[in-house]
């Protein structure tokens, strides 16, 4: 099974509330090229999940990513077989300015603007809740094989208020 991370860094876009950003990434090459996402990547050997999310966020989009709070842990399933587990972690605290990579374009882009219909079919499941603080949990089943993303989306499980 893949251990890999997402991070999502907010920011203030404006006086109100309802101007939140959120920093995305449209991939450029791999797993989920042309979606959008946060951040993240495989856990390297040793590496604890919050340091992999902080490496990632700084080699894909050169931001240093600080007290990161994590927001949820999800697993995921393809053919009824563990596939990957993904930390999921939020932060307000970074420094720089997001940068293209070979990998991924950042993107600011408001909460409220987020592009679901161009992310992973169960991102809408779990991101608006994340985004507004919450906590979750989730398992996620996908059929058809490899690659994970042209497997179809079947059926999930939510746990939300989850503690870790």
């Amino acid at each position: 099974m893949i251990e890999a991370t997402l991070c999502f860094p907010l920011r203030d876009g404006g006086d109100a509330a309802a101007d939140r950003e959120v920093l995305l990434i449209e991939k450029r090459r791999g797993l989920g090229e042309g979606w959008y996402n946060g951040p993240g990547g495989k856990c390297e050997s040793g590496e604890t999940p919050r340091e992999c999310a902080i490496r990632e966020t700084e080699e894909e989009v050169g931001l240093e990513v600080s007290d990161l709070e994590k927001a949820g842990e999800l697993r995921f399933l393809l053919d009824g077989e563990a596939h990957t587990f993904c930390h999921v972690y939020r932060t307000r605290s970074f420094a720089g300015e997001p940068s293209v990579s070979e990998e991924a374009y950042p993107e600011w882009i408001p909460v409220d603007d987020v592009p679901y219909d161009r992310m992973w079919d169960d991102d809408l499941l779990w991101l608006p809740g994340v985004l507004e603080g919450k906590t979750v949990a989730g398992e996620f089943r996908f059929e058809g094989g490899e690659p994970l993303d042209e497997a179809a989306f079947v059926d999930h499980d939510l746990e939300w208020d989850v503690s870790f």
